[in-house]
């Protein structure tokens, strides 16, 4: 991947604006891993509806994002974490006291279908359209927020197909069971293609790119 391009007179007072969906765990992951301090970084919670309309009006300078994107516009970094995979549901749910669930269980619940503009490729891969056994997973339930999501888990038998870092948001009637044969999800960074990086935001790619191969070198 080509270094991003970085601009020539940013302003080295201002916090850089990260985008993030759901919690910060997974944010502050990478940036400690990275060695960054978090006095640098404003998260900015983005719509799940509208992912990459803060990113095109400059709102943010940069996001995190999960599997491949192939919104031409949009530039992403190497994989810079994982994130594993969990069923979300509520804590009376047939599969909330499981140590861990396999999709194919999951696809007996009805699930969640793909929000507004969220790319359809990419929801996919969160919440499969089929179980590797070829199981439909019935994807029915409108995604908008995390708080209405849980509105839906509480007062229904539906699941969401999701990732762990979700669990550290999630109020104490609603449960996130490891998923395990789904494989993690790989996390990368994204910033705007023809819009350059202040070097604040270069340099913690490149530090969050060099700090996941540390650690995969390491295993």
């Amino acid at each position: 991947m080509p270094a991003p391009r970085t601009a020539a007179t940013p302003d080295a007072t201002r916090p850089l604006r990260f985008g993030i969906h759901g919690s910060p765990h997974l944010a502050t992951r990478i940036f400690t891993a990275a060695g960054h301090g978090l006095k640098e970084v404003e998260f900015v919670p983005y719509d799940v509806a509208d992912p990459f309309g803060p990113l095109r009006d400059r709102s943010l300078e940069i996001m995190i994002v999960k599997y491949g994107l192939q919104e031409p516009d949009i530039a992403v970094s190497r994989p810079v974490s994982f994130d594993g995979r969990a069923l979300i549901v509520s804590a009376d749910h047939p599969l909330a006291g499981r140590k861990t669930v396999s999709v194919e269980e999951a696809a007996q619940y009805d699930a969640f279908r793909c929000p507004g503009d969220f790319p359809p490729y990419v929801w996919d891969k969160v919440v499969p359209p089929r179980t590797p056994g070829g199981t439909v997973i019935r994807r029915v339930h409108p995604m908008t927020t995390v708080e209405a999501m849980t509105e839906v888990l509480a007062r229904t038998t539906a699941v969401h197909v999701s990732f762990q870092s979700l669990e550290s948001i999630l109020p104490p009637h609603i449960k996130a069971v490891p998923v395990h044969d789904l494989p993690p999800a790989p996390v990368t960074l994204a910033w705007l293609r023809d819009v350059a990086l202040s070097p604040r935001a270069a340099t913690l790619v490149a530090d969050a790119e060099r700090s996941a191969l540390d650690e995969g070198a390491g295993r």
